[in-house]
């Protein structure tokens, strides 16, 4: 059975011993946009996401409801609500943290998908669902927990803020060396991946992510 998105993640967690999942099987390039409000709170993040050739091709298998090798406005409309409801068990693969406490993000309005060439570009955003102020340590990150998507940035520079609330604070992009992490955390990882059956989101831990400090 062929899945519909990105989302068949929810499956192979609940279908795929844990080892299985040490590795992605869909790969993205994405941009994100950390937004100041004129509130002095974080006003939305907003996402970029473009998939590679070979899952692309299956969502368009899946989609194209008139068999005509594309997707028109009602297929692609009815792919964004899909991953919009879909992607909401996974916190749209957004991580908030403000003085280390995680923040959940609220459903997007819509999400708009279209086909660039061969490749499916998503385009959306979240906000916050409460307020996130500008002040103290804050981290922003894009990743899928159960390692089933890869979510690269290719450049710092695609990880970036807007806003004036940000005059005040200073940021950097964060790329955890693989190696580090797993010398570090060696035993967690391994309880993590083969011993613990809820799983546990370990992922993180590997994850490009934008600190701001204000």
């Amino acid at each position: 059975m062929r899945y519909k998105v990105l989302t068949i993640a929810a499956l192979a967690v609940a279908c795929l011993p844990l080892p299985a999942l040490a590795h992605p099987h869909i790969f993205a390039e994405a941009r994100l946009e950390v937004v100041a409000g004129d509130d002095g709170n974080i006003a939305e993040l907003r996402n970029v996401w473009r998939f590679d050739e070979v899952f692309s091709s299956s969502v368009l298998l899946d989609f194209d409801k008139n068999t005509d090798l594309k997707l028109d406005a009602r297929e692609l409309a009815e792919l964004g609500e899909v991953m919009r409801k879909s992607l909401a068990d996974f916190h749209y693969f957004t991580t908030i943290t403000l003085n280390g406490a995680t923040v959940g993000v609220k459903k997007p309005d819509v999400i708009h998908t279209s086909l660039d060439g061969n490749q499916l570009l998503v385009i959306f955003a979240v906000k916050p669902e409460k307020p996130v102020p500008l002040k103290g340590r804050l981290t922003f990150g894009i990743y899928d927990p159960s390692l089933y998507t890869s979510i690269d940035f290719p450049t710092d520079g695609d990880l970036v803020v807007q806003g004036s609330g940000f005059g005040k604070c200073q940021h950097k992009v964060v790329r955890p060396d693989p190696d580090e992490v797993i010398s570090q955390n060696s035993t967690s990882l391994t309880d993590a991946f083969f011993n613990d059956p809820t799983g546990t989101d370990m992922s993180k831990l590997f994850a490009t992510r934008l600190e701001v400090t204000c």
